[in-house]
This record gives C-alpha cells, sequence and structure tokens, in this order.
C-alpha cells in the first residue's frame, strides 16, 4: 500500500448506511466569508471519532480546531490552484466513475439476476440443441422462414423422432455433424443468456419452445440436470495420441502409459513422472497440475467425469483414453460450490459482462424516462432524418453544414439536444456494423439509441443532486486529493529534503529520542541442553558465534542459532532470567529454549543519533512545520467562528 492508498483509507471511511441528511444545518464558521455548515462537521466528526486514537482530538473544542485547519489547507490548495492540475483532475473524474457505478443501474433488477444465476450455478444441464441460422438484422421475410423451419422441426421432436437424428439433418451448427447436436453438461454464463434460461426452464426429458439468439432459433433437449459437481484441481500424466495412428503406434503410446501407471503403483512421485513423461506441455512443468476446472469446461467428458469421480487427494485414476491421448488423473483438491455470499461480488461481474447487463441498462433507463420530461420536435426530426442518405452503410456519409440542423431536436430535463448533436452521434456510429433498412428505419433506432444515452448521461452528470450521500464523498475525494498534493509539496517533501531545518529540529528536541539501557551481547539458542554446555564451553574457549555454528551445524542439522548485537535490557531476545552482568552465563532454560549469553558490556541511556532516530525525527518534523503552517493560514485567511452555534452544536452532540 502506497502513501496516497493510505491517506484515503483513513480520509474516505465514510458509511453509506449511516450517513443521514440534515436539513437545519446553520453556518459553523466562515473562511473568507465562504461558509462551512454544521451539518458537514458533525457527519465528519461521527465518522471518524472511532479512528481517532488520541483522546484530546474526541473534544469537540480540539476538533472544531482541526476542522478549521483541515478547511484551511483546502481553500490554500485552491489558491494555489491545484485544483487545476491534469493529474488531479484526471483521478478525480476516475474515482468519480468507479463510485458511480452502484448508481447508474438498477439494483433491483441487478439483484434479481444475481439470485437467479447463483440458482441456476447449483444445477448443471445436459442438452442437445438444433439451429437454424439468423442474422440479427436479416429481412423479415428471412426471419419468418428460418423460424418456419424451425417449427416443423420442433414439432417432429415434441412427437418423439430421434432428436440427435434431427440435429444432423438440420442443425445449422457445423459442429452437429459431428456431435449430433450435444452440448454435453453446462451452469449459468456457459451459454449466451437466452439460451440458457430456455434450457434452465425446460424439464428433463423435455424439448424447449423456440429460442432466438444473437447467432438465430434453437431447440433444445434437456437430457439430463444434476446438482453442480463444483470444480477440481487435479494433475494428469499424459500421452498423446500418436498422429499416423497406426497400429504399432497406438500399442506403443498405450504400453508407455501403462508402464507409468506400473511405476506409480511402486510407489514413484506422481509429480517426478509427469515432469519426466507427461506430453501436456502446459502443465508437465508444474508436475501435471491442471487450472481448476467445472463441468463443460473441459474439451473431454469422459476426462471430467473421471476427475469427478475421484474421492481423496492423491486419489489417482487407472489409464483413461479421450480423443486427444491417455491420461492419469490424479486429484489434488475439490473445491464445492460456494455461498451465495461468497460468489455474490463475482456473478456481479459476470452479469455486467453478459447479454443480462442490457436487462439493468433497460430497466435503469425505463425509470429514468418516467424520471425526466423528453420532448422531441417533429419538424427537426423531419429535418435531420433527410440528412441520411445510403452512403451511411458504407461509411462514405458525413455531416451535412445546414445552419438549420442547429435547431433544438430534443429536450431532456430542460437539456436541449440539436439535429447537428444527433448527426454527429450518427457519424460516430457509421464505422460500426448497420445492417437495418432502409435508411429511415436505421436513422429511428440510432435516434433512440441518441436519447437513451443523453439520459443516462444527464442522470449521471446529476448524481450529486440526486443523492447526497455520493455527494459527501466526492466533495471528501476531492478535497482529500488536493489536500494529499498540497502537504506533500507543502510539508511532507520539505521535511525529507530540508537537511539543515531537520538536523536543527533534531538539535532542539534530542531528549524526545533517547536510547534506554542497552546491552551488547551475543545470544546463542538451541532445543537441545547438552548442545547448549556445548555451545557455553566453546565461547569460553574465545570461539565467535560463527565459529561455533560451524562447527555445531553438520550434515544440514542446525542444532544452534546466534543473534548479536546491541539490545535494550528488556528485549525480547535476552532470556529474561539472565543476571545483567559481563561474561557468560549459565545455560538457561525458557520454555522449549536453552541459552547461553555472552554480555560484552552494559550501555547507558543515552541520546540517539540523527540516523538512528531519523523516520522518527521526520516525523515530528513534519508535525511541526505542520501547526507552524497552519498557524500561517489563519493569518493568511479570515476564519469567523459561529460560537453561539458551535455551544448549541456542542450541547447537541453531548445529549
Amino acid at each position: 500500500m502506497n502513501l496516497k492508498q493510505l491517506f484515503f483509507g483513513i480520509l474516505l471511511s465514510v458509511n453509506f448506511a449511516g450517513f443521514s441528511q440534515n436539513a437545519n444545518k446553520e453556518v459553523l464558521f466562515t473562511i473568507d466569508d465562504k461558509p462551512y455548515y454544521t451539518d458537514e462537521f458533525k457527519r465528519v466528526y461521527n465518522k471518524n471519532i472511532d479512528l481517532v486514537k488520541d483522546e484530546s482530538q474526541k473534544d469537540l473544542n480540539q476538533y472544531l480546531d482541526l476542522f478549521v485547519g483541515y478547511k484551511l489547507k483546502i481553500n490554500k490548495a485552491y489558491k494555489l490552484g491545484l485544483q487545476e492540475g491534469q493529474a488531479y483532475q484526471s483521478e478525480l473524474k476516475s474515482y468519480r466513475g468507479q463510485l458511480s457505478k452502484n448508481y447508474l443501474t438498477d439494483s433491483k433488477v441487478t439483484e434479481e439476476l444475481i439470485q437467479e444465476a447463483y440458482g441456476r450455478s447449483l444445477k448443471e444441464i445436459k442438452a442437445a440443441h438444433i439451429l437454424f441460422l439468423v442474422d440479427e438484422n436479416a429481412t423479415p421475410a428471412d426471419t419468418l422462414k428460418a423460424y418456419k423451419k424451425a417449427v416443423e422441426v420442433r414439432e417432429k421432436a415434441v412427437k418423439g423422432e430421434d432428436f440427435g437424428q434431427l440435429a444432423l439433418q438440420y442443425s445449422e451448427d457445423p459442429s452437429a455433424k459431428e456431435n449430433k447436436g450435444e452440448l454435453g453438461y453446462f451452469s449459468a454464463f456457459r451459454m449466451v443468456y437466452p439460451f440458457e434460461s430456455a434450457a434452465y426452464n425446460t424439464k428433463k426429458g423435455g424439448v424447449s419452445e423456440i429460442v432466438k439468439t444473437r447467432f438465430g432459433y434453437h431447440i433444445i433437449k434437456v437430457e439430463d440436470v444434476r446438482k453442480n459437481r463444483g470444480e477440481l484441481t487435479v494433475a494428469h500424466i499424459m500421452i498423446l495420441k500418436p498422429q499416423a495412428k497406426t497400429t504399432e503406434e497406438l500399442a506403443a503410446a498405450k504400453n508407455t502409459i501403462q508402464d507409468i501407471y506400473k511405476k506409480l503403483q511402486q510407489g514413484e512421485s506422481f509429480e517426478s513422472l509427469a515432469k519426466q513423461f507427461s506430453q501436456d506441455k502446459s502443465s508437465a512443468g508444474k508436475g501435471g497440475v491442471m487450472n481448476r476446472f467445472g463441468s463443460g469446461e473441459l474439451s473431454s467428458e469422459e476426462f471430467e467425469d473421471v476427475a469427478f469421480s475421484l474421492k481423496n487427494p492423491n486419489d489417482y485414476s487407472t489409464p483413461i483414453e479421450s480423443v486427444f491421448g491417455w491420461h492419469i488423473v490424479k486429484l489434488v483438491e475439490k473445491h464445492p460450490v460456494k455461498t451465495l455470499d461468497e460468489m455474490k461480488a463475482d456473478l456481479d461481474v459476470k452479469i455486467r459482462k453478459d447479454e443480462r447487463s442490457r436487462l439493468i441498462m433497460n430497466s435503469m433507463t425505463e425509470k429514468l424516462k418516467k424520471k425526466y420530461s423528453i420532448k422531441k420536435n417533429d419538424k427537426v426530426y423531419a429535418l435531420t432524418a433527410k440528412a441520411v442518405n445510403d452512403k451511411f452503410y458504407v461509411g462514405e456519409w458525413s455531416v451535412p453544414t445546414d445552419v438549420k440542423l442547429n435547431a433544438n431536436l430534443v429536450t431532456i430535463d430542460g437539456k436541449m439536444f440539436s439535429g447537428t448533436d444527433f448527426l454527429n452521434f450518427l457519424n460516430s456510429q457509421q464505422k460500426s456494423e448497420n445492417t437495418i433498412k432502409p435508411i429511415a428505419k436505421l436513422v429511428e433506432a440510432k435516434y433512440q439509441q441518441f436519447v437513451d444515452q443523453k439520459l443516462n448521461e444527464h442522470y449521471n452528470e446529476n448524481l450529486e443532486g440526486e443523492f447526497p450521500e455520493f455527494a459527501a464523498v466526492m466533495d471528501e475525494y476531492r478535497d482529500g486529493l488536493l489536500l494529499f498534493d498540497l502537504m506533500e509539496k507543502e510539508i511532507w517533501e520539505k521535511a525529507k529534503t530540508d537537511t539543515i531545518g531537520l538536523q536543527k529540529f533534531y538539535e532542539g528536541h534530542k531528549q524526545n529520542y533517547m536510547w534506554g539501557n542497552r546491552i551488547d551481547a551475543v545470544v546463542l539458542s538451541t532445543t537441545n541442553k547438552d548442545f547448549a554446555k556445548k555451545a557455553q564451553k566453546l565461547l569460553k574457549q574465545g570461539k565467535t558465534a560463527d565459529q561455533i555454528k560451524e562447527q555445531m551445524n553438520i550434515k544440514d542439522a542446525v542444532n544452534v542459532m546466534s543473534n548479536a548485537g546491541v539490545f535494550d535490557e528488556n528485549s525480547d531476545a535476552l532470556p529474561k532470567s539472565i543476571e545483567r552482568k559481563n561474561g557468560i552465563s549459565d545455560v538457561i532454560k525458557e520454555g522449549e529454549y536453552y541459552f547461553v549469553v555472552q554480555i560484552n558490556k552494559h550501555l547507558p541511556a543515552a541520546p540517539k543519533t540523527l540516523e538512528e532516530a531519523k523516520g522518527k525525527v521526520i516525523n515530528d518534523y513534519q508535525q511541526f512545520l505542520e501547526e507552524k503552517w497552519v498557524g500561517d493560514l489563519k493569518n493568511e485567511f479570515k476564519v469567523r467562528v459561529n460560537q453561539p452555534v458551535f455551544e448549541s452544536v456542542k450541547s447537541e452532540m453531548k445529549s
């Protein structure tokens, strides 16, 4: 965590649920006639009270002084123009974008989708499908033709005709020729949302209604429904099927996997054998360990079924065959399905990336249409629509310069957008796929997108007015960013680089940076009493700690440890019962350890050097500079506290 993260971690610990807006706010104080109100003071005090360790700062008189000092610094930052900095503006915009996400979606719909996705994730569906391809923007005639064909084939499936054969005969999914429409098992988020919903809403053994996705029309046969098996981490040893696939080569590959299996049964290491023999290059170097997976995520159902059949960690399978080759699978860890609370954040992220997000956006847009007035100027729209021609489809259309198009096209909550605004929006869309025809229909669809976008932008721009807690957090972050930049410029960097000032401050406050009584000693420790006695004997012979360790720590065994240096006399590195006298101690037992200590000399209490105390000195010097600086700010700006109002606030908060 860097300094800025720590700074804002303390500054912005706002609890939205605990926020309340006080309508009866009064002016508490002014800085150069700019008012600051009681509601903000009380909110910030109550928010920070549990974080304050210094009891004096809980005193309301003391806290008001700190709060005024904080606002003085912000005024100074604005006076210096720090709010105009590009880095400041960029970071503030980025933070607002992150914070606004919670307000720009329909939370009720999001929660419903999370609940739905979690419920579905508890089950796995095995299904097959038949696809009739339809482009998203196909003509009505082509769409109807595909739909009628789907209806005809679905009737055959419902009457009991073999679904696999129907898929082989009618499906326009290229893979159907290989798999007869079989999709294996899948769970939530594995298929596009409309397909997933149709599958989960169809009973086992049943045939779904015809479902439309961006690929076309589907008929789905649900073959099985089972509980989600969770996820696995496994390792495997793989021998690939030879490309030529001659009888001799296949037999040799199969014999290799059988030989590896025999080695495992003889007690050889799975990890070592995987590194030596496995032909899966992505996992061999890791002892065969594969990425964690769930049902339907691998290309081999046979492999998955064997992996999920293993009961205990380190259990391994007999050799199995897949389309890729032969495998021996070892279970590393089972990962059961998580609880809703554990999955909630991950589900939320997946929903925002999935087609489901359109449901949330559409729901929010519909709410905004009811919230804000929208007035369309039909005459300007007709004029604007005529300005768009078929060149748009090939990217050769350009925005006309007709001044009449600058007239107001649509008004959203009192904010006007011209025909030119809409045409510029259209121009930005020209490179995307535009297949809706004729051009008038395309312009109509784009106009609705334009209005929806402007609706959401208007709402976003006015979040501070809609949500007091959002405005409060943004005010704090805005001020916090400025304060960080200001403090870095005026205090922190100065304290680090002003060597003369730092030395002078240290000289004037040496008494605050003192060593206690210390002991220069060598401490030897071991868990074996005989080793401790031997170490003591070697110390008495004049051996150094390094020589003792070299002599006693043999054959990779660490029999004795050493710790040498200057210790505070109450240091935990020293045994508690040691006599404080120079020389070599007796063997001392404390807990599981035996100690021998050689005390070389005692050092009395003395001031630390600047280098020894530098961190603490810099910190104190920063505080000294800040206090002096705030005093200067009080002279630079005119501060007036409304004392009667403050007394009223104190009475209210104490009660």
